[in-house]
């Protein structure tokens, strides 16, 4: 299973990512970077990590992993939990980077739940069936970043999440060649948690 965990700062992704796309993508990847640190500011992952690490990697994993090169769909991805975890808003979103941008993020921010939260994440993961196929892209490369270091989870947390991508997102991976491939790499990597 390829690891995608190189960029962990924007001077270090930028250069690459302008080997690797046009100008003009790369100039809305840098202005949708700029935007997410501005919202998660330093926030950090449950692992310490600084949050823009993982923003990189879903982006990481789009770009070097699947070959997609839409700018929408790379913004999306850097600004995936911008609305589930900071104060921004679609809205705030849609003024900056418009509908398409907007809509994507939509889909892959878990609504808020007033009551079982893990009702509602189970609810939101079965509804992504429905999402167009430019989000559930957005979707594979976020759980791609967050399951490449499952093992860094207490070993309940590996089992649930395992679980849950088993049922849910593999099978939103599967018409997807590159993402079928490496989820299926990844799951035989962690069989021990089925």
């Amino acid at each position: 299973m390829e690891i995608y965990a190189n960029w962990h700062t924007w001077p270090q992704a930028e250069p690459e990512l302008r080997r690797l796309l046009p100008a003009a993508t790369c100039d809305a990847v840098a202005r949708a970077v700029e935007f997410a640190v501005r919202y998660h500011g330093d926030q950090k992952r449950p692992t310490g990590a600084p949050y823009l690490e993982h923003l990189l990697e879903a982006l990481e994993v789009l770009v070097r992993g699947a070959g997609v090169t839409d700018p929408d769909v790379l913004a999306a991805a850097v600004l995936h939990d911008v609305v589930e975890d900071t104060p921004c808003t679609i809205a705030d979103l849609r003024r900056e980077f418009g509908d398409r941008v907007a809509g994507l993020v939509g889909w892959v921010t878990i609504p808020e739940s007033d009551g079982d939260g893990k009702a509602a994440k189970e609810a939101y993961l079965a509804g992504l069936r429905h999402a167009p196929d430019d989000a559930i892209v957005v979707k594979l490369a976020d759980r791609a970043s967050n399951v490449q270091t499952l093992r860094n989870l207490s070993p309940a947390r590996q089992r649930e999440y395992y679980a849950q991508t088993v049922r849910y997102i593999m099978p939103l991976a599967a018409s997807r060649t590159w993402f079928a491939t490496w989820y299926a790499s990844w799951q035989r990597e962690h069989r021990d948690l089925a």
